[in-house]
């Protein structure tokens, strides 16, 4: 199974996807890795991205997806995947992956980013991210986590494990087995 943990910059993607990926003994990356330069240099210039600058990225991302997949393993990956069509995009013939969308409130991000340091993502395209934002509909292969509140990472983790029904801590929960 591949899990991609989704959300706007600054909703705890890494974090969230990280911790994921350790309690499962799981391959993570972080999608951000996975931008073009251009991409990386527009963001950090405060420059939103446009669909057509995501298609490069995101058609790396379902390159990753698909060599952990052919490897048969199991992994974690942090990427935004604001609009439907991006989720499409990259469920499209991968019925191994699952999406956990990170649901937080704009306020809670702003107060994240003002603070977060060594990013590339410029804190003033966050109204541009939630202008993007297609929250995952019911027909989705996607489960709504709502995050940021005072359970912290640990507690979106366990939503996620639970909802997707993943193998809990200590129960063989390998690398393999997409």
């Amino acid at each position: 199974m591949i899990v991609v943990i989704a959300g706007v910059s600054g909703s705890g993607k890494s974090t969230v996807g990280a911790m994921l990926a350790g309690r499962l003994g799981w391959d993570f990356t972080d999608g951000d890795a996975l931008h073009p330069a251009v991409n990386i240099d527009k963001m950090s210039r405060g420059v939103p991205l446009t669909d057509q600058d995501r298609m490069p990225w995101l058609r790396a991302i379902g390159g990753w997806i698909d060599e952990r997949s052919g490897a048969g393993r199991s992994a974690v990956l942090a990427c935004s995947a604001l609009k439907r069509g991006y989720r499409d995009l990259l469920l499209d013939g991968r019925p191994q992956v699952r999406i956990a969308f990170l649901e937080v409130d704009r306020d809670v991000v702003a107060r994240r980013l003002a603070v977060r340091h060594g990013h590339f993502f410029d804190p003033r395209l966050l109204d541009s991210q939630f202008a993007d934002l297609e929250p995952p509909g019911p027909d989705e292969r996607a489960v709504i986590v709502v995050a940021g509140s005072s359970g912290g990472p640990g507690q979106a983790v366990a939503e996620i494990i639970d909802r997707l029904g993943l193998p809990r801590a200590g129960s063989g929960a390998g690398g393999g087995g997409v």
